[in-house]
């Protein structure tokens, strides 16, 4: 059974998965709009809406705290905080959008595209 296993393991090691998805929360912050497997983007969906909830505060503290969530990336950190957060000041959470694709020819995995709402 599944029980108390809220993570996805995506195949990988913790320190992988991490970097996998400090990497797909910087190419959708400067995009918008990502495709990727269906089950990379439900892990990601948690993991941008905190660093997005985050930035709305618009402190020294949470701007440190969502550069290190993004890895150190000063480039995404300042588009979220001058260009994402701004737009969803009166909105409580659900920032991103996932649409379900068809399969993969070459491997038949589920595709979606995820994207700020």
């Amino acid at each position: 059974m599944k029980h108390h296993n809220s993570t996805r393991k995506l195949g990988r090691v913790s320190k992988q998965r991490t970097a996998l998805l400090r990497s797909l929360a910087i190419s959708l912050i400067e995009k918008g709009k990502i495709q990727t497997t269906e089950a990379k983007a439900k892990e990601l969906r948690p993991f941008i809406e905190k660093i997005i909830t985050k930035a709305k505060d618009n402190t020294l503290a949470s701007k440190r705290l969502v550069l290190s969530r993004l890895g150190g990336s000063e480039k995404a950190m300042k588009k979220v905080f001058d260009k994402v957060a701004p737009e969803y000041t009166e909105r409580e959470g659900g920032y991103t959008r996932i649409v379900k694709m068809s399969s993969r020819q070459g491997d038949a995995s589920k595709r979606a595209i995820i994207e700020l709402i």
